[in-house]
């Protein structure tokens, strides 16, 4: 029952991001596109309509295809670790990073199926930053997070489950006797 209710979290939190990438970009279409932007800050942040054919922040344009892929894969991968994390307590910032990745990963892959680019409307003028969206930020903030968690909080051991079972029984202690059977 616990693991439902964590998969169920998962993914409702998954639909929730999912749909605030998607009501942003609506509301980009609706409100930005065909203007010349809306300064929020003058000078340090916009509000800009672009429609992004390339890859993150407009590099490697025109391979729609290979970014569906990749798309798929990252959603493969962390609704992987979602399902296969256990239910402890530890795992559960793990867990979140997946579904800030796989949401970001999904809202940017449906408007490249959708409308065969992405629409991006956030603009950093201060330092002429390449315009991005809320599904680039989710992916961004959630690598670089789950880098810092990787690097500090977990040890070698957390990801043991994800071994198969005869090699996570190795690990845990009997991997000497593997050295004598050589």
């Amino acid at each position: 029952m616990k693991k439902c209710t964590s998969i169920l979290a998962c993914l409702l939190g998954f639909l929730f991001l999912l749909g605030a990438d998607q009501a942003s970009k609506y509301l980009a279409v609706r409100f930005l596109k065909g203007t010349p932007g809306i300064p929020v800050i003058p000078g340090v942040f916009e509000l800009y309509y672009l429609e992004n054919d390339g890859a993150a922040f407009g590099m490697l344009e025109e391979i729609q295809a290979v970014f569906i892929l990749a798309a798929l894969l990252i959603l493969g991968v962390c609704a992987w670790v979602c399902h296969r994390c256990p239910q402890e307590k530890r795992y559960r910032a793990l867990k979140a990073l997946c579904v800030v990745i796989g949401a970001g990963a999904a809202g940017n892959m449906l408007d490249r199926f959708l409308h065969g680019w992405v629409i991006d409307f956030l603009y950093v003028s201060l330092i002429d930053f390449p315009v991005f969206n809320l599904a680039d930020c989710f992916i961004c903030a959630g690598i670089a997070l789950l880098a810092v968690l990787l690097l500090t909080y977990y040890k070698d051991d957390s990801f043991s489950f994800f071994l198969p079972k005869g090699k996570e029984d190795r690990r845990k202690g009997g991997g000497d006797h593997d050295e004598t059977n050589r």
